[in-house]
């Protein structure tokens, strides 16, 4: 009944097509499921990268008969659990995602563009326009700050008066943003960098963070610098007694 159905397919047997294919579509599934939604949605150039990788490495265990089965799927396994060990020691040390992931690039500021910045991060001003114009800006000047993440997208923060009017800002007003949104305090670490760029002192923070009942940062899950000079404060929940 199959007879001639492998024909055309080379050195690849159909029936071990049809295993190779199946069993690395399976495993394959199991692992997306394992790196979870971060990997999936390529935070940065090396989740992008690795992603790819992975798909290559089942690509050649399923249509690839000098690969041995085993090997190809003993590489895809370990390629995948380096992944989530990386995502885990990023996630335990902060201080690693600077070398893994590097961080996001301040390329315009009060309307001016940043030269070292764009040098820095070999963005070329055609694509700088382009993307602001993806983001519904056509003027730099209209531009309170624009930010290059780490997985090569654009986010824009446009000045006040060149955002649309609420019925919050007929009542209320509005003037220039004092501060871009930044983070203070990321899961009781605070981000001293942050605070030198804001010229404030960790003697505020501690102010700060009292007024929310607390007397330590590492008590703060996540603290956020507002554009009025303000601190938005998430507080820790307390671990549950077993």
């Amino acid at each position: 009944m199959f007879e001639g159905w492998g024909e055309g397919w080379g050195d690849l047997h159909f029936w071990e097509m049809v295993f190779r294919t199946t069993l690395s579509f399976a495993a394959l599934l199991l692992l997306t499921r394992l790196l979870g939604k971060k990997q999936m949605s390529q935070l940065t150039f090396f989740h992008y990268i690795t992603g790819i990788t992975i798909g290559s490495i089942a690509a050649n265990i399923a249509g690839e008969s000098e690969t041995p089965f085993w090997n190809g799927l003993l590489s895809l396994v370990i390629w995948a659990l380096l992944t989530v060990l990386l995502s885990y020691i990023t996630l335990k040390w902060g201080g690693t995602r600077m070398i893994l992931d590097n961080e996001p690039t301040i390329v315009i500021k009060d309307g001016r563009i940043d030269e070292q910045a764009m040098k820095s991060v070999q963005l070329h001003l055609d694509d700088l326009n382009m993307m602001l114009r993806e983001n519904g800006v056509f003027a730099v000047k209209d531009v309170q700050y624009a930010v290059l993440e780490t997985n090569g997208a654009l986010s824009v923060l446009q000045k006040v008066t060149q955002l649309p009017a609420t019925k919050k800002d007929v009542k209320a007003g509005g003037g220039p943003s004092q501060h871009m949104p930044s983070e203070i305090i990321a899961d009781g670490r605070v981000n001293r960098k942050n605070l030198k760029s804001y010229g404030l002192s960790e003697q505020w923070l501690l102010e700060e963070i009292g007024k929310h009942g607390v007397a330590r940062a590492d008590q703060v899950f996540f603290a956020q610098l507002q554009e009025d000079g303000t601190l938005d404060v998430t507080l820790k929940q307390p671990k549950m007694n077993k």
